[in-house]
């Protein structure tokens, strides 16, 4: 592969290229848990971390794959039906198929229970109408996971929820481009107008959606990427700052060292609860949590750090890498939940509320 410029290996995970997911497919570095019969490598979940740990450090372009490698995929093999998991998932492990989350909706904030898009049952399927909104890759997916509702009405909460697995070249769904701060496409709004999906795109059971997207967001809020986002950021302030750092400095680089280690070692930890078959929604949301805020807080304190020329080179790769994540910034603490959100799920699994 090209080599990648500290830049570029800013956007983290948010990179795409699709011939960088094949030949990671290619390597059987996809879906390395999974079961051989669906494309699989049937290796440990350590292992995995170790590839995928590697790859964010890197800042390599993983952006294609990303959520069907880390969540959609583990969800269909939980919960989808013999059909989708032959379909999909050999392509998803062979780095060929993308996949998209249609989770948030216009106007609901970050309440995921205040879902209002429907599936009405009608002749042979359902029929979709509503919209997503802030959904990552769509423009790129192949498939979408859909939460959205099959009965009652957004009062009732989490009752009456239920998932489905579309196809995004279907009729009546059309992807919309929303640019972020930093000019880049990540994220997108997806309507769904008279949309027909037959019986069998359901994934599970009818009225079960709740329980299997909150499982599927353990997946999301505790990997390394929860604290790594800004990882290439911390690298470039080394460098800036040189061999010889004033006492200021190496104390708050020492700093930021401790809490990445911390925050890799609560991951790993969340790693381990979820190849044991448990769902640490509580665990999942520290780590998310924790590491939203050292991801937010690394940028404004590498900024104080940095003054003078540590050298041309190192310098404007900082400047650009710091400017880069500084436009980014806000979003670590939106997606897959935001701080309030997670505070609460923690709150109530301390009981205190």
């Amino acid at each position: 592969m090209i080599s990648r410029t500290p830049l570029l290996r800013s956007d983290s995970w948010n990179g795409f290229d699709a011939d960088f997911s094949r030949k990671l497919g290619a390597m059987g570095w996809i879906g390395m848990t999974w079961p051989k019969q669906y494309g699989g490598h049937e290796r440990s979940a350590f292992e995995r971390y170790v590839v995928i740990e590697e790859m964010l450090a890197a800042g390599a372009p993983v952006a294609g794959h990303w959520i069907a490698d880390r969540q959609s995929g583990p969800t269909l093999l939980k919960f989808g039906s013999e059909e989708q998991k032959q379909t999909v998932l050999p392509r998803i492990a062979a780095g060929e198929c993308f996949l998209c989350i249609g989770m948030s909706e216009p106007n609901a904030g970050s309440d995921l229970a205040a879902v209002r898009m429907r599936a009405q049952p009608v002749d042979g399927g359902y029929r979709i109408n509503g919209a997503k909104i802030w959904t990552t890759g769509a423009h790129y997916a192949h498939y979408m996971i859909l939460f959205c509702r099959t009965s009652g009405s957004a009062e009732d909460r989490q009752a009456g929820t239920s998932q489905f697995l579309i196809d995004m070249k279907t009729p009546g769904v059309t992807v919309s481009p929303i640019i972020d701060m930093a000019g880049q496409r990540h994220f997108n709004e997806v309507a769904f107008e008279d949309v027909f999906v037959p019986a069998s795109a359901m994934i599970g059971t009818e009225g079960n959606g709740w329980k299997q997207v909150t499982s599927e967001l353990a997946f999301e809020r505790s990997g390394p990427e929860r604290f790594l986002s800004s990882y290439t950021l911390l690298v470039e302030l080394v460098k800036s700052l040189g061999p010889a750092p004033t006492g200021r400095a190496a104390e708050a680089v020492g700093r930021l060292v401790a809490h990445l280690l911390t925050l890799r070692r609560l991951s790993r930890g969340v790693a381990v609860l979820l190849e044991d078959g448990e769902n640490p929604q509580l665990q999942a949301s520290v780590v998310k949590d924790l590491g939203a805020s050292f991801e937010q807080e690394l940028p404004e304190i590498a900024r104080l750090l940095v003054s003078g020329a540590a050298g041309e080179k190192s310098t404007r790769d900082f400047c650009l890498v710091l400017h880069n994540t500084v436009l980014n910034a806000p979003t670590f603490s939106l997606r897959g939940g935001t701080r309030e959100i997670l505070r609460g799920i923690i709150a109530r699994g301390l009981g205190l509320r």
